[in-house]
């Protein structure tokens, strides 16, 4: 997401740290770099002028010209009136004092309202909420049953009164079963249409006349650019909307709607959709975007996943097996498990600061059939030959390599990786204990030494 907004900021900032000080010029030369990039992004073209203004004003007074590194001040600028552009702040649902909390649904058909309404409930419920997941969708066939199927996944129940009565009285009637049965969050997911008509919003208006709808969410894709941004204006001139979820942002390079719809309509971005599984759902953070498209990453988001998805037990248990040098096969395709749950590869390293839109890496390709490799060769070994690498021998990495499907030069590649690894631990831990012990010296980790974890 954002690939080319991110790559040419990124090429104009560092043309401009390479002036070292800084005049005037020089800053209007750079701003106009970020104009053209916000542009070809598909941002909303008086948002730029507008972000532009700001900036400019802010990047040419003395504080910032005279500072000792006037490059970076300017960088903390846009990125400042970036975070300002998306809302400022994480926009959290509008809970009821009194349960249940009901969240309207709407938007138009394709942009993944059912699996939105499905997703944001398992949030919700990871949160210690009780959901109900509403059927309202009457006229998309197989809208219901979708939602019942995407309900029973999750294990959430799923109120539906078929499609012959109106969606304000099932509305109504799911509210009251919420109140009857303890469910304090209730989801509906609305009816939708190809375009925008008088017909559609009249009914969503009578849905929300009906119940009185705590949190009214627009689910909008993001990879429509300009005309989400215009369906957004649309839906808030007639319902007054709460916040916007932008669905399929992991696939949307340019990142225009993201960057405009707050600015466009005043509704902030509440929640992004990035992948089609059910747990693709995040709360938006208008400072951690800012940082993914300036390349500083999005360490705090990586951190949260990994407590979410990793075992914590096991997590321990390897950490205490690598102190003690004890690290094994079994404990490598066992971590390997585990970071396959925190998504895509490209997105985990989008996270990674300097990684995310690193050149040489985006030209890498990842092909994450290797991990499926590396486990299948792993898994074709005996419980002896996992715990003992260096017993094994060509016969036997013969046979590993037919159970695995595999050839013996991707067995020998894949213990001679786990080779490395077992010594750059032993040289971290090393220097570990030397740092406690204060014999440390000026370059603990022996970096760019020959033989140290980091050195050729």
């Amino acid at each position: 997401m954002f690939s080319s907004l991110a790559e040419r900021l990124q090429d104009a900032f560092k043309k401009l740290k390479s002036k070292g000080k800084l005049n005037e010029s020089d800053v209007d030369l750079a701003l106009k770099e970020v104009r053209r990039a916000l542009l070809s992004a598909d941002v909303n073209f008086q948002v730029v002028k507008d972000f532009m203004k700001r900036v400019r004003e802010r990047a040419v007074g003395h504080d910032v010209l005279d500072s000792l590194t006037p490059a970076q001040q300017v960088i903390k600028i846009v990125h400042d009136e970036l975070v300002g552009l998306m809302g400022g702040e994480e926009s959290k649902i509008n809970m009821a004092s009194k349960p249940p909390t009901v969240i309207m649904m709407v938007g138009l058909q394709g942009a993944g309202k059912t699996t939105t309404s499905a997703k944001l409930a398992r949030l919700l419920r990871k949160q210690g909420r009780k959901p109900l997941l509403v059927a309202g969708d009457i006229y998309r066939p197989a809208a219901i049953k979708q939602l019942e199927v995407l309900g029973s996944q999750l294990d959430m129940p799923v109120f539906s009164m078929g499609d012959k009565q109106r969606p304000p009285a099932i509305a109504r009637a799911a509210k009251e079963s919420a109140i009857n049965n303890g469910q304090d969050v209730v989801i509906i997911d609305t009816a939708g249409r190809l375009h925008i008509d008088e017909e559609l919003m009249e009914e969503l208006f009578a849905v929300k006349s009906e119940i009185k709808p705590d949190e009214i969410l627009l689910v909008v894709d993001a990879m429509t650019g300009q005309d989400a941004v215009n369906v957004a204006n649309t839906f808030n001139e007639r319902l007054e909307l709460d916040g916007v979820v932008l669905t399929k942002l992991d696939g949307d390079a340019r990142g225009g709607a993201a960057l405009s719809v707050k600015a466009v309509t005043g509704r902030p971005i509440k929640f992004v959709g990035i992948g089609e599984k059910l747990d693709a759902l995040e709360t938006f953070h208008p400072n951690r975007m800012a940082d993914r498209i300036l390349g500083m990453g999005d360490m705090l988001t990586l951190i949260e996943k990994a407590q979410d998805n990793f075992d914590q037990e096991k997590v321990s248990k390897l950490n205490k097996r690598i102190r003690s040098m004890e690290f094994t096969l079994d404990d490598f395709v066992d971590q390997l498990q585990q970071v396959k749950k925190l998504g895509p590869i490209d997105q985990i390293m989008g996270m990674i600061p300097g990684l995310g839109n690193n050149k040489k890496l985006k030209d890498m390709h990842i092909d994450e059939k290797e991990l499926v490799y590396v486990e299948a060769i792993i898994n074709s070994m005996t419980p002896f030959e996992r715990q003992n690498p260096s017993e094994i021998s060509g016969s036997r990495k013969k046979r590993i390599a037919r159970g695995s499907g595999t050839r013996v030069q991707d067995v020998n590649r894949l213990l001679k990786q786990f080779g490395q690894t077992k010594k750059m631990m032993k040289q971290l831990m090393d220097a570990e204990k030397s740092m406690k012990k204060g014999k440390a010296g000026k370059n603990p980790l022996m970096m760019g030494k020959k033989g140290g974890p980091f050195g050729p």
